[in-house]
């Protein structure tokens, strides 16, 4: 049995590697922060965004849910397929669209074209 100072050292380490692997399934993901700085230049555009759902309203097959992937929050409306449980983490694919900002506000929704639900 290897000392307790080595298993203690590997923990961290084996953290690390967790939140890679997580990270690396989530490639071409763009933060929702850059989308909401800058909407002018995503808006019309085909987007990817991953993180958590934490909020979740559908019926009949439609809805919308709320995605926070740590760098912000961003509405996801989807017509088929349903809306993801609270808690799910994701990846959502669709077209980024942005109402309008206000000051520190940008009201923007990702309409949804693709999900994966990890």
């Amino acid at each position: 049995m290897p000392p307790r100072h080595a298993v203690r050292s590997l923990s961290p380490r084996i953290l690390v590697a967790a939140a890679l692997v997580m990270l690396s399934g989530c490639q071409g993901a763009t933060p929702i922060k850059t989308l909401l700085d800058n909407p002018g230049q995503f808006n019309g555009k085909t987007v990817t965004i991953a993180g958590k759902v934490t909020t979740s309203v559908g019926v009949f097959g439609t809805g919308a849910y709320e995605v926070d992937d740590g760098t912000g929050k961003l509405i996801v409306v989807t017509k088929e397929g349903g809306t993801p449980r609270e808690g799910a983490q994701v990846a959502v694919k669709g077209t980024f669209r942005s109402a309008f900002t206000f000051k520190t506000e940008t009201a923007a929704v990702l309409l949804e074209s693709g999900r994966t639900t990890k």
